[in-house]
């Protein structure tokens, strides 16, 4: 069954559970000697629905906290101006951060928040992505825990959006429908 405007699946429910739970794998066998509070960043909103999902899969004790940043807007590309529009609640000054993003691709807007986190003195900081997109990387981001790499295609589904449209969607899917 397809979203008006997704008509074709780019990974199933089945899929995206069994990327989760390895990455939730993953990152316990990380973390789970470290003497640091951890604390899970994600940003929102696109990385709600599999940051609750993977913080379930992760079997070490942690916090959790949010970070809103804006670069699409209706837009199906990134303007590269990158807006804080809800900053962390937690200091995470001496603590391990895992941030947490839904998708990266050029890493413009992503780069921006990791050299901004950085400069607020973590013990470490690594980053979890459950979609990466290489092939449209202008600027490099190291990282630690890639779920799937995928094709150039603009996704949407499980969180990811168009114009604030199939964050709802249970699967993730190539968005072919009209740009407003």
């Amino acid at each position: 069954m397809s979203e008006q405007g997704l008509e074709k699946t780019l990974l199933s429910k089945e899929e995206i559970a069994a990327i989760v739970k390895q990455l939730g794998r993953e990152i316990t066998d990380c973390y789970k000697k470290s003497d640091k509070e951890l604390i899970v960043i994600g940003l929102l909103r696109g990385s709600f629905i599999f940051m609750a999902d993977l913080v379930r899969e992760i079997k070490c004790p942690m916090v959790t906290d949010f970070l809103t940043i804006s670069s699409y807007g209706d837009n199906t590309v990134s303007s590269g101006d990158v807006k804080v529009v809800m900053d962390l609640d937690e200091s995470i000054t001496g603590r391990d951060v895992l941030l947490v993003e839904d998708i990266i691709d050029t890493g413009n807007t992503f780069s921006k928040v990791v050299r901004m986190l950085e400069g607020r003195d973590p013990a470490s900081l690594r980053i979890c992505t459950l979609l990466n997109k290489p092939s449209r990387r202008k600027v490099e981001v190291n990282i630690d825990f890639c779920g799937i790499n995928i094709p150039d295609e603009f996704v949407c589904g499980y969180g990811l959006d168009f114009a604030q449209k199939y964050r709802n969607v249970p699967y993730i899917g190539i968005y072919e429908g009209p740009v407003e």
